[in-house]
């Protein structure tokens, strides 16, 4: 038992000294431990067994936060992750606003931009029979909103904070995008991940876009005092607009744009405060 302790203890000692790498180890060995028979396989990520792998290492945000908290912070980080999962007072009005409608201006704004500039003429197919489709649409709203809350708890709620305790603002967004983005990428290569909606990744602009959709977050998150629902529910706003939107493929690369644009400024802005 004093042999466990001491082991335990250790262990402890150097996921603290090292935050930058503890939660990328097991948040992405985790989920690439798993996610191997899918990717060497030709049937749908949705078959069976491939369903069984690919959620279980879709759970790898979850796992790797809760279980750092509990090894770092103990029972009370943990308690503290699920009030800022659940409190939804630590919400200003104007951040509700945001959270709810940025991606529906946003990604409208750039569609009007893409005609005007002549990059497409079609930027937008909008999917208004949703409305008449319900299983089409629990279906959209659980594909955009099931992940997100499994991985902001782990990604922001715990490797954020730990980032940003020890390194700068930007440092600790641009690293957590960049490690969000490594376990996003074997996403592409999933036989029929995307088969039901009308996203169809290149890694070259999706992994960019993910870093600069991280800082976006990392705004939201501080706006909101560190409110793990207000990044949840602004992560799968943005999955749902994008999908209910029906983006053109054509805007993609073009949609990189305007979201590095959004980064820096605010970079910029922290730079300033």
């Amino acid at each position: 038992m004093t042999d466990m302790r001491t082991s335990v203890g250790g262990l402890r000692q150097w996921v603290l000294a090292h935050p930058v790498m503890a939660f990328p180890l097991v948040y992405l060995g985790w989920a690439y431990l798993f996610w191997l028979p899918v990717l060497f396989s030709s049937s749908s990520v949705w078959s069976l067994p491939n369903l069984c792998w690919f959620l279980a290492g879709g759970a790898s945000p979850l796992i790797a936060g809760l279980g750092l908290a509990a090894l770092t912070g103990g029972k009370a980080q943990l308690l503290d992750l699920g009030r800022r999962l659940v409190d939804w007072r630590r919400i200003p009005g104007k951040w509700w606003l945001l959270i709810i409608v940025f991606w529906l201006a946003f990604d409208v704004a750039m569609a009007g931009l893409a005609v005007l500039l002549g990059v497409t003429d079609a930027p937008l197919d909008v999917h208004w029979s949703l409305v008449a489709n319900p299983g089409m649409l629990l279906f959209l709203l659980l594909l955009s909103f099931v992940f997100p809350a499994v991985e902001e708890v782990g990604l922001r709620g715990y490797y954020l904070d730990a980032l940003q305790q020890r390194l700068g603002l930007t440092a600790a967004g641009l690293i957590n995008g960049m490690v969000w983005a490594v376990w996003h990428a074997p996403f592409v290569w999933f036989t029929g991940y995307y088969a039901h909606t009308t996203f169809d990744p290149a890694l070259s602009w999706w992994l960019p876009m993910i870093v600069a959709h991280t800082l976006l977050i990392v705004h939201v998150y501080n706006g909101t005092q560190r409110s793990i629902l207000a990044v949840l529910i602004f992560h799968g706003m943005m999955n749902f607009t994008g999908e209910w939107l029906r983006i053109s493929p054509d805007m993609y690369p073009f949609m990189l744009s305007g979201n590095v644009l959004l980064a820096v400024l605010l970079i910029a802005l922290w730079q300033h405060e």
